[in-house]
């Protein structure tokens, strides 16, 4: 079993920046694969980006690709989200998850997951 807490998560206005932290605990969680995901209010769970247990591949979605990086820190078993020059129509609830081996993309790929964060950003 993994063990995800996401943080991290608030209100900010439209041009801002968050970093939301995803807290892996468990057995061989540092060796798993995370990915991000938010899912909007009456829309369904979308990849946002994903790290390998390296912290050497990364992947996102092309919507955040230059605002957003995806990091992990193996010394607290920690993975981060930054997210830069954040939009309305990023507001969503962001959940960590990990998986044991390839990155994937899809929710149904992912094993276990966080309890999420909100992230809101007005206009």
């Amino acid at each position: 079993q993994v063990q995800l807490v996401e943080s991290g998560g608030g209100l900010v206005q439209t041009g801002g920046s968050l970093r939301l932290s995803c807290a892996a605990s468990g057995r061989s969680s540092s060796t798993y694969v995370v990915g991000w995901f938010r899912q909007a209010q009456g829309k369904e769970r979308e990849f946002v980006g994903s790290i390998g247990w390296s912290g050497g591949s990364t992947r996102y979605v092309d919507s955040v690709k230059g605002r957003f990086t995806i990091s992990r820190d193996s010394t607290k078993n920690t993975v981060y989200l930054q997210m830069n020059s954040l939009k309305p129509e990023d507001t969503a609830i962001y959940y960590c998850a990990a998986r044991p081996s390839n990155l994937g993309r899809e929710p149904y790929e992912y094993d276990f997951w966080g309890q999420g964060t909100q992230v809101t950003v007005s206009s």
